[in-house]
């Protein structure tokens, strides 16, 4: 049921923060002085630009008028968001326009990985080729119209087409601004373009219990507020990504003085999936061999890796331990190499049609700012709306029901070791461990704690995580304990043979 008009005026109307304090009067409107002469956008908006942008028109990016007599001439038919991947075409696409060929087929745009994954353990037979391809249902009929409904309106925040969450960390541009405008507290630093995105930028989307966060060494506390620490005099404490996080030591290279894209360059991130770089391309690479990254030289028989951002000189450590020779084509380098890995376990997502919030009081925070106010709204503030909603993340439009999350097990201490089709050990999480319900508005249970049917045992699947440094004493425990744990392998559907970095 779509309730955009009416949810529509809800917003609009709880959205006037700016009203006159209590028992002031507003100032009586007056008109604006006639204007001698038209104006251009500079007149009236002060923005910095980088030196590449500085020359170029307003109304290249954003259309509207300029120069123009009124606000409201200059304004008709402005792009607010010209970078949006609607509009690429015409705005970044026309100059840039190799780029904009890789990238709109790239897995940041396309999120294609994650989807076919989620749906195909749900009963799907064909991969999408992007987000875009995501069935909308107005009505559920079986457990793959609900797993499609979950994906669009609570799991794809983090995609392109989104300008983000609203907490302060997690606001950010769309399309090509999403990595190289830079955001923080939830607003532009300014209107440069950066061509080399900082780490800040990456976490605007890479934030909770995903790869990028652990890089940082960080570890998303449990939603109960029994759980969510350190307490603070005024009873909350800072939440710049939703919830707030453990800090746990953070990775070997990030130590190092290492940024993301220093090892993930922008061919990797916006171009060929077949760009991606590994452990070996560095540290086992050989005088006379190509360097496999643009910010890489090899000096003296050494391979010396540039920051992109400092413009430090590191030295790549070459691998000499004999395990590296005699598991190598055994085990990822993360099975021995990783300090703690995500392993939240029984990931239970459930659509209430219905208000009945009750049981949800000591979980009201939920990583979505969208569902924290609503149970906010309806348990603290003797207030509810007159239709629980949410939107979805792609088109921003506005359907009845709300998606709430709970776990069963969230912990970091104890990776996770499993073996692929091809025998080769890996870090693995539970990332298809999830459970859907659906409850409609008659607070009837249409599904109940639904597993997936076709993905593998403990919905496990392998990633890398960002959590390197030393192996330590104990590596062959893993290596040896794990291999006669977790057997036969795990039996992977064609589209999850390669890993899964959400």
């Amino acid at each position: 049921m779509r309730l955009r008009l009416l949810f529509l005026i809800l917003l609009l109307c709880t959205s006037c923060s700016a009203d006159a304090p209590p028992g002031e009067k507003e100032p009586p409107a007056t008109a604006a002085p006639a204007r001698a002469q038209n104006s251009s956008c500079r007149d009236c908006h002060d923005v910095v630009l980088d030196a590449g942008h500085a020359a170029i028109a307003c109304t290249a990016c954003h259309a509207g008028k300029d120069p123009a007599p009124d606000a409201e001439t200059a304004h008709a038919g402005m792009r607010k968001q010209p970078a949006h991947p609607l509009f690429l075409d015409q705005t970044c696409g026309s100059c840039h326009a190799e780029q904009h060929a890789k990238s709109k087929n790239s897995l940041h745009f396309t999120v294609k990985n994650e989807v076919n994954a989620v749906r195909r353990a749900f009963g799907a037979d064909q991969d999408l080729a992007s987000l875009l391809e995501i069935p909308q249902h107005e009505e559920i009929g079986g457990i793959l119209d609900l797993a499609d409904d979950m994906l669009r309106r609570r799991c794809l925040q983090c995609h392109l087409y989104s300008g983000g969450d609203q907490y302060p960390e997690t606001r950010r541009g769309t399309g090509c601004a999403a990595c190289h405008m830079e955001f923080t507290a939830g607003r532009p630093v300014s209107h440069a373009f950066v061509r080399s995105a900082p780490d800040s930028q990456c976490l605007h989307c890479h934030y909770g219990n995903f790869v990028g966060a652990d890089y940082a060494g960080r570890f998303e506390h449990d939603f109960h507020w029994d759980f969510r620490t350190p307490y603070s005099k005024e009873g909350t404490s800072p939440r710049p990504y939703g919830v707030e996080y453990h800090q746990l030591s953070d990775d070997v290279h990030r130590r190092a003085g290492l940024a993301c894209i220093d090892c993930h360059a922008g061919s990797e991130l916006m171009g060929n999936e077949g760009d991606r770089i590994t452990c070996s391309s560095c540290h086992l690479w050989q005088p006379g061999e190509p360097v496999p990254l643009s910010n890489l030289k090899a000096e003296n028989g050494n391979l010396m890796l540039t920051g992109r951002l400092t413009g430090k000189a590191v030295k790549v450590p070459r691998l000499s331990h004999p395990a590296h020779a005699q598991y190598q084509n055994k085990a990822d380098c993360a099975v021995c190499h990783a300090q703690w890995s995500f392993t939240d376990e029984g990931t239970h997502l459930f659509r209430l049609d219905a208000e009945e919030f009750e049981p949800w009081e000591a979980l009201y925070v939920q990583g979505s700012f969208e569902v924290e106010e609503q149970l906010l709204a309806s348990l603290y503030r003797d207030k509810s709306y007159p239709y629980v909603f949410m939107t979805d993340k792609i088109t921003g439009e506005l359907y009845s029901g709300l998606w709430l999350l709970g776990y069963e097990l969230r912990r970091w201490e104890f990776p996770l070791v499993c073996r692929d089709e091809q025998e080769m050990l890996h870090i693995c999480r539970p990332l298809l461990d999830l459970h859907l319900t659906y409850v409609n508005e008659q607070e009837e249970v249409v599904f109940d704690a639904m597993a997936p049917a076709r993905a593998p045992e403990k919905g496990l699947l392998p990633y890398t995580p960002h959590t390197i440094g030393h192996a330590g004493a104990f590596f062959k425990q893993r290596l040896h304990d794990n291999t006669e744990l977790l057997t036969p392998p795990l039996n992977l559907e064609k589209n999850q043979k390669t890993p899964v970095n959400p």
